[in-house]
């Protein structure tokens, strides 16, 4: 009997000393299995790899992303110091202000920014010589580029990017003589889109963040200029129109043009001759094709400026519908703002103070009910001037009370594919070619490998 038990006990020892040694051979395993993780790819990551898809499409008249709606909660940031990219010391590019200005402003529930890449090209970024020609571009101005939209990435910023601004032709610039030369030849509009529109997109346009390009600022103040400084209209729109096609012929990235005057923006011309009637679009696809008769020159949507000097005569945007009929006068209006109807359209500046309250017929409004107003009559974005207070139409801080309700009531629609930080950490790291534990998180320093 004593043997019977001691065989027994035995037994029990010899199995429980084999589960532990079982035990410590799967966790080694497992542990050196952890370690040893093969790097996941999308599908493995996610079930459809597409998910990963930020850049921003349009379909129905609205923005898309990988199959979401996605409205324009955006801003201005034009510049941090006048001429950030490839600046000199003075106006040298800062990653950092940029980095804590993305985060600032995305905490706050915006999505986009517009920021303008040349300001008037006082830091010469742009190579362009005494003719007109531009030949192309200096290396910091690219290599700061390279950063910025780097940084946008990492923030989740999408950037509408304004390549140019009504300020290099101004005659207060003393670069306007050869800008002036440039826009009203043909054969050095081509030049710029050669050696500049093209590179830039080329380097940047599978950047999903760059979500579209604004080929120039307000290009309207180049024709309302008196006899001895005026551009024409012909001059201007073939140069949007070849700016156009080469970034559709060499990118998907969306294309648009920031008009400051409704008078060259609307779908009516003048039948009365009247200084403040609409004089037809300027950048309609008709109008740019009838100039560059090129089938990719043609703007994807509309970017309408608005500020309370324009609305005795148009009326208020934002209570009004993009596409349609205006009706009414200064003591109100109502219908639409007169643009073609079958392209999406944003308020792409406004002020961050809100519209003039109770003018033009409207009562108790402000940047709230502006915002409101733009969602329900069919404005796909309405983007404040500007976040940092570059002038007196207000700053970040003027947005919030709006920014804070847009967010509130539309989150699906502003950040309709959002991440987690976990998530966000493993595209990071998918982007990058970094492994992935099982966790999801990347294994930044593995003693082994």
């Amino acid at each position: 009997m004593k043997r019977n038990n001691l065989f027994k006990s035995a037994a029990i020892i010899f199995v429980l000393i084999s589960v532990v040694f079982s035990c410590l051979v799967s966790c080694t395993i497992e542990q050196g299995t952890r370690t040893k993780t093969p790097k996941l790819t999308k599908a493995e990551f996610l079930p459809d790899p597409d998910w990963l898809n930020r850049k921003i499409t349009i379909q129905d008249g609205q923005f898309i992303v990988n199959g979401k709606r996605i409205w324009i909660s955006g801003v201005n940031t034009p510049w941090n110091k006048w001429g950030d990219f490839g600046g000199n010391s003075w106006d040298k590019y800062d990653d950092a202000w940029w980095d804590a200005e993305f985060a600032k402003i995305r905490s706050a529930g915006v999505n986009a920014t517009r920021v303008w890449i040349n300001c008037d090209n006082g830091n010469n970024a742009i190579l362009i010589d005494n003719n007109g020609k531009v030949t192309g571009a200096s290396a910091q101005h690219w290599a700061d580029l390279d950063k910025f939209f780097e940084t946008a990435k990492r923030n989740r910023i999408y950037i509408m990017a304004t390549l140019l601004s009504f300020d290099h032709f101004k005659s207060a610039n003393g670069q306007h003589a050869k800008w002036r030369t440039m826009i009203k030849s043909q054969e050095l509009t081509h030049e710029f889109a050669k050696n500049y529109t093209i590179p830039f997109v080329q380097r940047y346009g599978d950047n999903p963040w760059l979500w579209s390009i604004d080929i120039m600022n307000e290009p309207d103040w180049l024709f309302e200029q008196d006899a001895a400084n005026r551009v024409p209209w012909n001059n201007i729109s073939y140069f949007i129109a070849v700016q156009a096609a080469a970034i559709h012929e060499h990118s998907d990235v969306l294309v648009t043009v920031g008009i400051a005057y409704p008078k060259w923006n609307g779908g009516h011309n003048n039948p009365t001759g009247r200084n403040h009637e609409q004089e037809g679009n300027k950048a309609s696809d008709e109008y740019l094709q009838g100039l560059y008769p090129n089938p990719l020159a043609y703007m994807d949507f509309w970017s309408t400026h608005y500020y309370d000097w324009v609305g005795e005569w148009y009326g208020v945007p934002f209570y009004l519908t993009p596409g349609g009929t205006r009706r009414g006068n200064k003591d109100g209006w109502w219908g639409g703002w007169s643009l073609d109807g079958s392209k999406p359209a944003v308020l792409g500046e406004c002020s961050a103070l809100g519209t003039g309250r109770n003018m033009y017929g409207l009562k108790d409004n402000n940047l709230i009910t502006d915002y409101l107003a733009a969602i329900e009559n069919g404005w796909q974005g309405v983007m404040p001037w500007t976040s940092n207070g570059v002038d007196g139409n207000g700053n970040y801080v003027n947005m919030l009370p709006a920014l804070n309700r847009v967010v509130e009531d539309f989150k699906d629609l502003i950040f309709p594919w959002d991440l987690t930080e976990e998530q966000f950490a493993q595209y990071e790291a998918l982007m990058t070619g970094g492994n992935l534990l099982p966790s999801g998180n990347p294994d930044a320093a593995n003693p082994e490998d």
